[in-house]
């Protein structure tokens, strides 16, 4: 994997603990403050390949559609080209659309309005949420996950990344399109800056393994409401 040393994709197994916490879940925790970005953060950069910052970023501008199919548009990471990458189905069932007008009644511009920047950065903020920091512990802590296999081989919120680098990989090269793999991760090895096919792309993203088709944005803010 090139985006990282001594990360690791989280397995199949640690993904189904991940997508059915307690964020996924009807119950609260003791002394959980939810938020909509601890619901949707994990679930977009699963989708999307996105890094924290970039999700962090993302305005209602950046949710695009073309011919009927939405897109992120991704251009605010130094280090990774921006592009768009299709909207995964699992999102929309997930009531992507319903939380975008949402965040369109509290008149908000930014889509995780609630994440706040901390020295200008969002994914300080996440990492902390995510992975914990000293005695504080973190969502993947809370799922009875590590973060350090017994390999010294780390997981954080980037890992899922890793997760769609791989299946990326894979569906792309089964359609014989390196391009749409180097396209989609924001790789320099994709000189273009536009893709051709948006249907070709499309058609890589949504074979992404759906992690959990019971996940609800309106459970998650019903169960805020109790």
């Amino acid at each position: 994997m090139k985006s990282h040393l001594g990360r690791r994709p989280f397995s199949a197994m640690e993904l189904h603990t991940l997508f059915h916490g307690y964020i996924y879940d009807d119950f609260r925790v003791a002394r959980e403050q939810p938020k909509h970005w601890h619901f949707w953060l994990p679930l977009i950069a699963y989708y999307s390949g996105a890094y924290s910052d970039e999700i962090g970023c993302l305005s209602l501008n950046d949710i695009i559609t073309v011919q009927g199919q939405l897109y992120f548009d991704f251009h605010t990471h130094g280090k990774i080209k921006s592009r768009v990458v299709p909207v995964h189905q699992s999102l929309i069932k997930a009531g992507f659309n319903d939380y975008c007008q949402f965040v369109k009644s509290q008149k908000q511009q930014r889509l995780l309005f609630d994440l706040p920047a901390k020295s200008g950065r969002y994914s300080e903020k996440v990492r902390i949420w995510f992975s914990g920091e000293g005695a504080r512990t973190g969502y993947l802590q809370k799922c009875a996950l590590p973060s350090v296999d017994q390999l010294g081989m780390k997981t954080a919120i980037s890992s899922l990344r890793l997760n769609f680098e791989q299946q990326v990989r894979i569906y792309a090269l089964q359609l014989d399109c390196k391009d749409a793999f180097n396209y989609l991760l924001g790789f320099n090895d994709y000189p273009h800056t536009t893709f051709d096919s948006l249907n070709l792309l499309n058609n890589v993203v949504q074979q992404i393994r759906d992690v959990n088709p019971l996940i609800s944005w309106q459970r998650f803010t019903s169960r805020h409401s109790h």
